[in-house]
C-alpha cells in the first residue's frame, strides 16, 4: 500500500489522481465528516458521513485508524484496505498504519514551502481564515523527522506528472524490496 502524507496543499490529492489515472493504482476511499468541496464526489473522493454515522462505525470497531483533523473526523475502514491501494493520511494515520501494517506499506511525504501552499489554497478558493489556521496547525503536526517515512519528495518547481512519476517509481522499487 502506498501512503501519501504532507501538509495542506502539498500536492497529495493531485499526485494521487495521476497515480490512479496514469499508473492504474486504486485509491482507498476513506471516510470523513468534512463538507464536500466543489467538484468532489461522494464514494470517489471520500465517503462523506455525518459525525453520528462516523462515531457509530468507530464504536463498532470498523476503522483501522481514525483521526480528528481541522475540525473533522477521518478514518479508514478495515474492510477496504488492500495492498494494491493508495491512501492519503495525516501523521497519526501514518503511525497507525506503520504499526499495524509494518513491512507492507510505502510512505511518501510530499513537502512544499509554506508560501507555495498558501497560494495554492487561495487559488482553490479556501477561506482566508481557514488558510491561516491550516498553515499554523500544519507547522506543528507535519514534522517529517518524527515520522516513519520511506521517502521525502519536494513539490516545488516540478510539474505534477513528473512528481507523480517520481513517487510511483519510488513506490515500485520499495515494494519490490519488502
Amino acid at each position: 500500500m502506498l501512503i501519501l502524507i504532507g501538509p495542506s496543499a502539498s500536492g497529495k490529492t493531485e499526485v494521487a489522481k495521476i497515480l490512479i489515472s496514469k499508473y492504474g493504482m486504486q485509491r482507498l476511499v476513506t471516510y470523513t465528516t468534512r463538507k464536500m468541496r466543489t467538484g468532489e464526489i461522494g464514494g470517489r473522493d471520500y465517503h462523506f458521513v455525518t459525525v453520528e454515522e462516523f462515531l457509530n462505525l468507530s464504536e463498532k470497531g470498523e476503522f483501522v485508524e481514525t483521526t480528528f483533523y481541522n475540525g473533522n473526523y477521518y478514518g479508514s475502514r478495515k474492510k477496504d484496505i488492500t495492498r494494491d491501494k493508495l491512501v492519503i493520511l495525516d501523521p497519526n494515520g501514518l503511525l497507525c498504519y506503520a504499526e499495524k501494517l509494518k513491512g507492507k506499506i510505502t510512505s511518501v511525504f510530499l513537502e512544499a514551502p509554506k508560501e507555495v501552499r498558501r497560494l495554492r489554497m487561495i487559488r482553490r478558493g479556501d477561506d482566508a481564515e481557514l488558510i491561516k489556521i491550516r498553515l499554523e496547525k500544519d507547522d506543528a503536526i507535519f514534522r517529517s523527522e518524527q515520522l516513519p517515512l520511506d521517502f521525502i519528495v519536494r513539490n516545488e518547481g516540478v510539474d505534477l506528472l513528473t512528481l507523480a512519476e517520481k513517487v510511483y517509481n519510488l513506490y515500485r522499487e520499495h515494494q519490490e524490496k519488502i
